[in-house]
């Protein structure tokens, strides 16, 4: 079977494997679209925490079912399923308090081992949630949801409050809609003015904001010198995660969502005069994505402007560079099998 292999940083490489073989407590899947997320991008560019290579990316899976055993789920053969990319060890403090997606022995597939950028994959069918009802684009961009969603819960943010989502892209489009959805006031920041109006009319998004000089001035005005009770990060960009806390509210609440590859600086005084309440946000839980699926089987998310992108899997390759290229578009590229 073929698949596609991260060898070094900017370089891919379509080889040829045997298919995988099933084994106990797994099932055997074929993959039918990949979702591409800034994890894989940030991959590429050699600017990702926590990977090595060579490494098959891809963790954005819409896949069906050829082998499996029987098993609680009651998942059977030419079953469509989502999987959650997130192996944790279930034993450790995170996991016995219901907190997999930050188990002390987290291993996501794509990132710490290989992921679904092949014809077919073994994975443990506790992975998988079965979901017949979506269509195979919306099946791969659940997880990417869920992210948001998770954050959103880690927040708790409520009807009518202020919020501020840094990160117009896949993460923080999510983030936006399920504000919206929960009846918060939301203020959208890019640095690209095309991605801020994609949040406006696609999204709904009550105000956006470019990422300039000005941007500070512009949320004080919005939320009548009050500043956002939330902020979120969705950017992962250095700069962009240190100057978040000036656009919060006293007493609110700083997400950070984007992940940066190194370390960050921030002025005590600044944080501790706000009485500042820093939250991490991680990877998804099974909640968050059963709240997607709820979510995109209502209709309420705009599947077909969020994937902006779409290519064959063994044309990948070429195209992938022009995806770093914000002034191409990209929300959500999606790879077809």
């Amino acid at each position: 079977m073929k698949y596609i292999v991260c060898e070094k940083p900017g370089l891919f490489k379509l080889k040829e494997k045997d298919k995988p073989q099933k084994k106990a407590g797994h099932a055997i899947l074929e993959i039918k679209k990949i979702g591409i997320c800034g994890t894989d991008l940030h991959a590429y560019t050699g600017n990702q925490a926590f990977f090595t290579y060579p490494r098959i990316l891809g963790h954005e899976l819409a896949a069906v079912v050829i082998e499996i055993d029987s098993n609680s789920q009651n998942i059977k053969v030419g079953d469509k399923v989502i999987v959650m990319p997130y192996l944790s060890c279930g034993k450790c403090i995170a996991c016995k308090n219901r907190k997999t997606n930050c188990c002390t022995d987290l291993k996501v597939l794509g990132i710490h081992t290989d992921g679904g950028m092949q014809e077919q994959i073994s994975v443990p069918i506790n992975l998988l949630i079965p979901s017949n009802t979506l269509s195979y684009a919306e099946m791969a961009i659940v997880e990417p949801l869920a992210i948001g969603a998770h954050a959103m819960r880690r927040a708790q943010v409520q009807a009518n409050e202020f919020i501020v989502v840094m990160g117009c892209g896949p993460i923080g489009i999510g983030i936006m809609k399920f504000a919206k959805i929960a009846g918060a006031k939301v203020i959208a920041m890019d640095i690209d003015s095309g991605r801020l109006s994609y949040a406006k009319d696609k999204i709904g998004i009550d105000h956006i904001v470019l990422a300039d000089k000005t941007a500070m001035d512009n949320i004080a005005e919005i939320t009548n010198g009050e500043m956002a009770t939330s902020v979120f990060d969705a950017t992962g960009n250095k700069e962009a995660l240190e100057k978040g806390i000036d656009y919060m509210a006293n007493g609110g609440r700083y997400i950070l969502v984007g992940l940066s590859k190194g370390k960050l600086e921030f002025e005590h005084p600044a944080l501790h005069a706000k009485e500042t309440t820093i939250l991490c946000s991680r990877n998804a839980t099974l909640e968050d994505f059963e709240y997607v699926i709820d979510i995109l089987n209502k209709g309420k998310f705009p599947v077909e402007s969020y994937v902006t992108h779409h290519v064959n899997f063994t044309e990948m390759i070429p195209q992938f560079d022009s995806w770093l290229d914000p002034s191409n578009g990209v929300i959500k590229a999606m790879v077809n099998f």
